[in-house]
């Protein structure tokens, strides 16, 4: 466990005072025949745009990750995003908890439908914890991009307000779930959703936002 949190600290200080040594960020593949691999090219988008804006030095190219992969514990922050079923075998659950305790951080976004299948897994893999909404003033909508209002709407999906869940872990937040908004589908190539550019950009800037809280708390 110490060598798994040293390394995770390495990595977070690496990105953080901006050295050669560059930070890779993974999308979790999982069983269940939910479609893990949505939204192909939102996160190198995501990427590109942090490193231009931000000049966060995070590597180019995503790692895909299995949830009961040693892997999963080379990267601090794992993106999961799909529309159907998910299923963790109990090696799995067990090896995504050690991941999210050692220091890792996980963003569920809903591509939509996703909810009422990775909710209860969730659970399986925390049985003490549950998903609590974060308010407005959570620092993780305040970093480099201040949205006072919380997440922002990127899609209507069922045209409810856009809600942001979060696990806590002895009062660090270890996994967010991002709902009703579809971060990933405004992070695609424009021409995937034809979104406007000033949905993009609020997508965008909301990643940002995530990174930049992952990587500095």
């Amino acid at each position: 466990m110490k060598r798994i949190l040293t390394l995770l600290a390495a990595l977070l200080l690496s990105l953080t005072l901006g050295t050669q040594a560059q930070t890779q960020i993974a999308l979790l593949k999982y069983g269940g025949g939910g479609d893990w691999y949505a939204n192909p090219t939102s996160l190198t988008n995501l990427i590109a745009f942090c490193n231009a804006d931000a000049h966060m030095n995070i590597a180019p190219e995503y790692a895909v990750v299995d949830v009961g992969s040693s892997q999963l514990f080379n990267h601090p922050f794992v993106h999961m995003t799909g529309h159907g079923n998910v299923v963790f075998t109990p090696q799995e659950r067990q090896n995504l908890r050690n991941y999210l305790l050692a220091g890792g951080f996980l963003h569920i976004d809903d591509n939509y439908g996703i909810k009422q299948f990775v909710i209860p897994q969730m659970k399986l893999v925390f049985p003490e914890l549950d998903f609590v909404e974060l308010p407005s003033s959570h620092p993780i909508f305040h970093q480099r991009y201040h949205f006072p209002n919380g997440l922002p709407k990127i899609h209507e999906h069922d045209n409810l307000p856009p809600r942001a869940y979060g696990l806590f872990y002895e009062g660090r937040l270890v996994c967010l779930f991002t709902w009703e908004c579809d971060l990933g589908d405004g992070w695609e190539d424009p021409d995937v959703h034809h979104d406007s550019q000033a949905t993009r950009q609020k997508a965008f800037q909301m990643g940002e936002n995530i990174l930049q809280y992952v990587f500095t708390n």
